[in-house]
């Protein structure tokens, strides 16, 4: 099923969190740093990164229409979050629930699993664009280098 809707803007990326709520993070045990690069993705957002993501994941999106303007309506895309972390050399990301209130907005709960479902795959189809397309890697032992 493909999602035929405008593509809203990336979301801007909030302060520092916890490298563990993320949900494509995984926590070292040893940290080397809260260097969350958040200037350097949100850059790959606007340069593209969210457009090319977006264009993927609504073409196998199972979300319809009236679905993603509910997201719109509740500022759902704003609430995505996406991180570096340096030492795991992936990009996390936060996908965002529906607020406890939308239930008494008319949504059962089938329709706010599916629609966090598919914010999910959003995210990381965000994230794995970042990693594969936007986030340059090197022959050096460290991994990842920076446009």
């Amino acid at each position: 099923m493909t999602l035929d809707v405008e593509i809203p803007d990336p979301p801007t990326l909030s302060g520092p969190q916890d490298p563990g709520d993320y949900d494509a993070v995984d926590e070292p045990e040893e940290r080397t740093g809260d260097d969350a690069r958040r200037e350097d993705l949100a850059d790959f957002l606007e340069a593209g990164a969210w457009e090319d993501a977006f264009d993927e994941w609504a073409a196998d999106t199972y979300m319809a229409e009236d679905e993603f303007r509910t997201v719109l309506e509740l500022g759902l895309i704003e609430e995505f979050d996406f991180y570096w972390n340096q030492s795991a050399e992936d990009v996390g990301y936060r996908a965002p629930t529906v607020p406890d209130d939308a239930a008494r907005d008319g949504l059962d709960e089938d329709d706010i699993e599916d629609i966090e479902e598919e914010l999910d795959a959003l995210g990381r189809t965000v994230s794995e664009v970042l990693e594969n397309d936007y986030i340059l890697r090197n022959g050096s032992e460290f991994g990842y280098t920076w446009e």
